[in-house]
């Protein structure tokens, strides 16, 4: 399967996942109509992908609380070979802007350059990312 297909593959169905996670995203999160999500996914270099699990399970996400990134879910693809190499995550940011903002904010934290390079210190661990920034349809249930 080409990379654009699993992308294209990997959006459809993380968007159909993020449908569970609705009643618990508007229970905690007020709906703006303004905000904008972001599709990132990872791929990791060969057998890397627990340790960038432990490290958005340990360090990450905290990191991206701090800075204004609102987690919305995190997957890893059930067939292989993605299984065993990919992590699929959505965020929201208030607009585009306070995107670019933001991940600058988290890029120079120091806290998180300490703990990208002591999760690195035996090779980096993810080879590849893509970000996608996606609009809710007007019939999403999410917005």
């Amino acid at each position: 399967m080409t990379r654009t297909k699993f992308f294209a593959l990997s959006a459809a169905v993380v968007g159909i996942l993020i449908g569970a996670s609705i009643v618990a995203t508007r229970a905690t999160h007020a709906q703006t109509p303004d905000r904008v999500f972001e599709l990132r996914t990872y791929t990791c270099n060969e057998g890397k992908l627990p340790d960038l699990l432990k490290r958005f399970r340990e360090h990450t996400i905290a990191i991206f609380n701090r800075h204004h990134m609102t987690s919305i879910g995190y997957w890893v693809p059930q067939d292989a070979p993605r299984s065993g190499d990919t992590l699929i995550y959505f965020l929201a940011h208030p607009s585009r802007e306070a995107a670019k903002a933001n991940w600058a904010a988290f890029n120079s934290d120091p806290e998180w350059q300490k703990v990208r390079a002591e999760s690195e210190a035996n090779g980096k661990i993810v080879n590849h990312v893509d970000s996608v920034f996606l609009n809710p349809a007007d019939f999403s249930a999410i917005k």
